[in-house]
C-alpha cells in the first residue's frame, strides 16, 4: 500500500474522517487521494457545506490531494457512484482502494460482490422483482440465493457501498444514518447525517465535539459567511424548477419510466415542501434514495443518454503541492481548471457543464446565495 484513494463526501469532514486517514498513514500509506463529490452528494441534496471548505478540512487533516466526483456521477446509485470515483482513482494511479464498511472482513464482502456480478444474478433478481418485492429488497434476496449472508449485508450503507469497492478498514464509533455517537482512542465520533442534523436544529456549534480543530474553525467562518445549506431554499429551489418541467421532458430523464416521470409531475403541482414531495412520490416498489436522486436529477436535467458513462476527465480541487506531479501519470485528461479540460473534446464538455449545473444550484441553496459560474472560475486549494 503506498498511493491510497478514497472515495467520499466529506458531508461534513468529521474526526471518523480524520481517523480514517491516520489509520492509513500507520499502514503505510505515503500519498493519500481522496475523490469527493462537489455540488451534489448520493444521497439526492446538496452537501451542506461548500466543497472548497470540506477540502481544506480534508487536506489539513492529512490528505495530499482532492479530485472532484463529477456531479452527474455523485447523484447517482451506488453502482454508478462506486464506478465512478474507482475509474477516477485508479485513472490516478492509486494501487489501493481504502473505505470504511460495518462488516471490516474482506472476504465476505469480496463474495457477495462476486455474486451480485455473477451470470446467474439477472435471472436471480427478475425472480424476486415478479414476486413483488421492491428493487433493494429484491436485489437482497437474489443475492442470498446465490451467496448466503449477502442479504445481511446489504442492509448497510457503508457495505452495500463497500461491495462496490475493494480493500475495506473496519467502520468504527458511530454506524452511519443515526444518532448514535461513540469514542475510538479518546476521540467522539458520530455519523456525518448525525452531525449534518445537529447543524440544522442547533447551529454549527454543535458539531464541535465531532469535527477536528482545524475543520470546525473553517465550518465556523463558513457559517459566519452565510455559506451552509439552507434547507429552506433548497426546498423552494427544488419545486420552482419542478413546476416548470413538462411530462415529457420528465420521460427523458435519468431514472424515469415505469410511469414515474408522471407520479413526479403530479406530485410536484401539490407539493408544499421538499419532503412532501418526497412523502407523495414513495411507493413500495421504489426506495426513498432512488426517488430523492430522481428528483435532483429532473431538477438538473440530467437525461437517460448523452452523459459519458464513467467521468472523462480528472479535476483537481486541492492538494499539497507535492501532490502535484502525479498529474503527470493520469491515464485521462487531468488538471486544476475545468475550463481547461471541457475545451478538450465535446465529451469532457457535456459532463463538465452538467457538474457546473449543479455547482450553481448547490450555491442557490446557500443562507447567502452565491454568484453562478464557480465550478469554471473556482481556483484549486493549494497547501
Amino acid at each position: 500500500m503506498n498511493f491510497v484513494g478514497i472515495i467520499a463526501e466529506y458531508d461534513p469532514f468529521h474526526s471518523g474522517h480524520a481517523l480514517q486517514l491516520r489509520m492509513l498513514r500507520q499502514r503505510g500509506a505515503s500519498t493519500i487521494a481522496v475523490c469527493m463529490s462537489t455540488g451534489v452528494v448520493q444521497r439526492g441534496g446538496v452537501p451542506i457545506l461548500p466543497e472548497a471548505v470540506r477540502v481544506r478540512a480534508a487536506l489539513a487533516a492529512g490528505a495530499d490531494l482532492v479530485v472532484a466526483l463529477p456531479a452527474p456521477y455523485a447523484n447517482a446509485s451506488a453502482e454508478q457512484f462506486a464506478a465512478a470515483g474507482v475509474h477516477l482513482l485508479a485513472a490516478l494511479g492509486c494501487d489501493t482502494l481504502a473505505f470504511g464498511a460495518e462488516t471490516p472482513e474482506p472476504a465476505p464482502l469480496q463474495a457477495a460482490a462476486a455474486a451480485l456480478c455473477s451470470a446467474a444474478f439477472p435471472a436471480a433478481l427478475r425472480s424476486q422483482l415478479e414476486s413483488g418485492l421492491p428493487f433493494a429488497a429484491a436485489r437482497a434476496a437474489a443475492a442470498e440465493t446465490l451467496c448466503p449472508g449477502a442479504a445481511d449485508l446489504l442492509q448497510t450503507p457503508n457495505n452495500i457501498l463497500g461491495i462496490e469497492y475493494c480493500k475495506p478498514l473496519p467502520r468504527l464509533g458511530a454506524a452511519h444514518g443515526t444518532a448514535q455517537t461513540g469514542q475510538v482512542q479518546g476521540q467522539a465520533l458520530a455519523s456525518a447525517s448525525h452531525i449534518r442534523q445537529l447543524v440544522h436544529t442547533q447551529g454549527i456549534k454543535a458539531a464541535s465535539p465531532f469535527v477536528p480543530q482545524a475543520a470546525m474553525e473553517l465550518y465556523r467562518q463558513a457559517a459566519e459567511q452565510g455559506q451552509l445549506a439552507d434547507p429552506e431554499k433548497f426546498s423552494t429551489a427544488v419545486l420552482t424548477l419542478l413546476r416548470t418541467k413538462t411530462p415529457e421532458q420528465l420521460s427523458t430523464l435519468r431514472g424515469a419510466g415505469e410511469g414515474l416521470e408522471n407520479r413526479l409531475y403530479a406530485a410536484a403541482r401539490e407539493a408544499e415542501t421538499v419532503n412532501d414531495l418526497y412523502d407523495r412520490l414513495k411507493t413500495k416498489r421504489y426506495p426513498t434514495a432512488r426517488l430523492r436522486r430522481l428528483v435532483l436529477d429532473a431538477v438538473l436535467d440530467v437525461p437517460a443518454a448523452g452523459l459519458p458513462a464513467l467521468p472523462p476527465y480528472l479535476l483537481v480541487l486541492g492538494a499539497k503541492r507535492s501532490a502535484l506531479p502525479l498529474l503527470k501519470h493520469a491515464k485521462i485528461p487531468a488538471g486544476t481548471s475545468l475550463a481547461g479540460l471541457a475545451g478538450q473534446d465535446q465529451k469532457l464538455q457535456i459532463a463538465a457543464d452538467m457538474h457546473s449545473k449543479a455547482v450553481d444550484f448547490s450555491l442557490l441553496c446557500r443562507y447567502k446565495i452565491q454568484p453562478m459560474g464557480f465550478a469554471y472560475t473556482a481556483h484549486v486549494v493549494l497547501l
